[in-house]
């Protein structure tokens, strides 16, 4: 317990999570399912209640399926299995592809109504002992303290102190300001108009799910929100000109080709300037940054949200790994793994908006036959393809730094997804078709590493280990030529091997990472004053 919070009789936390939105939330329960005491700091007295964002992916739902939130999630969301940009003459530009069942093992593209998310959230968060929630709770200050941070919240006496800060207090984070944290801006920003509406139950509407309209005039956004939302978005000409468009006869006058008043009430108009920013610095010293505080992106990919929650992801097996020990020099993996994959992410977004926004009708016509002749020359919608992460916990393995899929498997009469069937955290596979399997030596080391260790089993020549229902994970093997594979909690590739006497190396690497070391010390920046 810090000095401070010693004189001022104040509980030391392990972790103070800063915003209590989804990827507040995320972290949040990914730390407390962990074991740890955490505390959340939310300024505002309640939860915001109005959708933000819109979409997220199969990754997503996978990390909401390991919080055990799928069955909740799933009768409020749309899936979407296309993307459609169209010009001003309904002409298709461009089409994205989503499968129904992706490579994470659940469909590829969800539309969701972000309170819906959010209550279901909450409701897990406090489920958990261990984590304390307090809202209207608006933070002020850091301080160093010899065991951590001190957070001073606004209106109260005692500093809330902890070992660790994670900061998802959205893109006017004053934790990042705070911290003199510059921004990198790309340059692309503009001022859209968001108008939401909820359906009335046999209101007839039939209004498309996931379109870009790409008219010079009007650039549109329309966007499912789930089963019972809907969401069109204007760019407008300057944000100056948001009081007047936002009046309701303006809006149903702008929505009028698509839903009426009969078919749906409006709900929310606000304004949004989209931007392009990533942090400096995600780390300074024992505080983190994550979601829109780290980096903001234009919306055109759905990818804000999923990129705030793959943060969570990252950061929260990490730090567990030092709260138990390990040296906390692991979190600086964290920047280095998720910033280029970020990156990449922004820049296709601004270039799909840059496509999206064309204001000159000249240039329009050129885009369209250019998007139409590329469209016919391919003859099959495009897929969404992400990168892996940057360098960090993982091995040379062309694989390591992606995505290890996700199928349905069969073991001792259970079958499902291999997370609920098998389990999750640290999970070392191995291709045991042909009858290999690691030697107990290397199966104890494991297992001390508290990694799940299963071998792919041919049916026929035994009856241990598990078998690949679809042929997710024989393909995988086959295509990779590998024979053993150790992922990560959050479900990306720490490493493979092609022969099992290289299995030990590998999980060296785990080792040298995770285990305690002898002395854990404060390491990197020191707060701001």
């Amino acid at each position: 317990m810090s000095e401070t919070a010693e004189r001022k009789g104040t509980h030391m936390y392990d972790v103070a999570v800063i915003g209590y939105g989804p990827v507040g939330m995320v972290t949040a329960a990914l730390l407390g399912q962990a074991g740890h005491d955490v505390i959340v700091l939310e300024r505002y007295p309640t939860l915001y209640n109005l959708p933000r964002a819109a979409i997220f992916d199969d990754e997503t739902m996978r990390t909401f399926d390991r919080l055990g939130l799928s069955g909740t999630l799933l009768p409020t969301l749309h899936v979407q299995r296309n993307y459609e940009w169209r010009n001003s003459a309904g002409e298709l530009l461009i089409e994205h592809d989503f499968a129904a069942v992706g490579g994470q093992g659940w469909a590829e593209w969800y539309m969701m109504y972000q309170p819906y998310l959010e209550d279901a959230l909450d409701r897990l968060v406090r489920g958990l002992g261990n984590v304390e929630i307090r809202m209207d709770s608006k933070v002020t200050a850091f301080h160093d303290a010899p065991h951590g941070v001190d957070v001073q919240v606004e209106g109260a006496d005692a500093v809330v102190s902890a070992r660790y800060v994670v900061a998802c207090d959205g893109g006017n984070s004053f934790t990042r300001d705070r911290l003199a944290v510059g921004q990198d801006d790309y340059g692309f920003s503009e001022p859209w108009m968001v108008c939401d509406f909820r359906l009335k139950e046999d209101g007839g509407a039939d209004i498309p799910k996931a379109r870009q309209v790409c008219d010079p005039r009007q650039p549109i956004s329309i966007i499912s929100l789930g089963p019972e939302h809907h969401r069109f978005s204007f760019m407008l000409d300057s944000a100056e000109s948001f009081p007047v468009e936002r009046e309701p006869d303006r809006v149903w006058a702008r929505v009028a080709a698509y839903v009426d008043r009969s078919q749906a009430d409006l709900i929310r108009v606000a304004t949004y300037t989209f931007r392009s920013l990533v942090a400096e610095h995600w780390r300074r010293g024992r505080i983190l940054l994550a979601g829109d505080a780290a980096h903001q992106m234009p919306p055109f990919l759905g990818q804000g949200m999923c990129s705030g929650i793959r943060d969570a992801q990252n950061i929260a097996f990490k730090l567990d790994a030092v709260l138990r020990g390990a040296d906390d020099a692991l979190l600086d993996t964290y920047q280095s793994e998720r910033e280029p994959h970020v990156r990449a992410i922004i820049a296709k977004g601004i270039e799909l908006g840059r496509v999206q926004t064309v204001r000159d009708p000249v240039a329009a016509a050129e885009r369209d036959a250019r998007l139409i002749a590329q469209r016919e020359a391919n003859g099959r919608p495009e897929k969404m393809r992400f990168p892996g992460l940057g360098p960090g916990l993982r091995d040379a393995s062309p694989q390591a730094g992606h995505l290890m899929p996700q199928g349905r498997v069969e073991s001792h009469g259970t079958e499902g997804l291999f997370d609920a069937v098998l389990g999750r955290g640290f999970v070392l596979l191995v291709d045991g078709r042909e009858g290999a399997s690691l030697d107990a030596s290397t199966t104890a080391e494991a297992t001390r590493l508290g990694v799940g260790v299963h071998h792919l089993t041919d049916r026929r020549l035994t009856t241990e280990g598990f078998t690949d229902v679809g042929g997710v994970y024989g393909r995988w093997f086959d295509e990779s030529g590998t024979t053993a594979v150790l992922w990560r909690p959050d479900f990306y590739i720490l490493g493979t091997v092609a022969s099992l006497t290289d299995v030990p190396a590998l999980l060296k690497t785990l080792a040298t990472a995770v285990e305690p070391t002898q002395a854990p010390a404060i390491v990197g920046e020191r707060i701001r004053p």
